[in-house]
């Protein structure tokens, strides 16, 4: 089983897009069975709230099934439970890092870094630009998911 874990500042907009654009993938191919994900955020700034209404919107738009979500704050033992753990820009890592330290296992990715034809995504809540976002997330996404069944069938073949 890949735990996937997506983090960005607030956990209102780019993390719990991608978890909701993830797990869609995930529930569509019927992957339950070996890929899980969720999302978290670096900052205190919106723990409890829901997905701004924006982000919720876009997604809706999209046709992708909306679960019910409040923001959480990334926890140093989350670092444990999750393979990868996802992030949107390089000030992501840098705000992980101060909760727990190291990377010594090497889980922290740039969402970019499986997708060569998108940057850094910005944060929507800044840009008002939901629609890009969405378009890179949902690219890095289908990148991820297609990086994280190739893995899946190496170890089955490893095995």
């Amino acid at each position: 089983m890949y735990n996937i874990l997506f983090v960005c500042y607030g956990n209102i907009c780019r993390s719990p897009m991608a978890e909701m654009i993830f797990k869609n993938m995930i529930y569509k191919n019927n992957k339950r069975y070996l890929i899980s994900c969720a999302s978290r955020a670096t900052s205190m700034e919106e723990i409890g709230n829901n997905i701004y209404p924006k982000a919720k919107r876009k997604l809706e738009e999209k046709g992708i099934p909306l679960e019910a979500h409040i923001a959480r704050q990334f926890k140093k033992e989350d670092y444990d439970k999750y393979d990868y753990i996802i992030i949107f820009e390089k000030r992501n890592k840098r705000d992980l890092l101060r909760i727990i330290e190291s990377d010594d296992d090497n889980k922290i990715h740039l969402l970019c870094e499986f997708d060569n034809h998108i940057k850094e995504i910005d944060d929507p809540w800044y840009t008002d630009n939901f629609e890009k976002a969405f378009k890179d997330i949902y690219k890095g996404c289908t990148s991820l998911y297609n990086f994280i069944l190739e893995q899946g069938v190496k170890h089955e073949q490893d095995n």
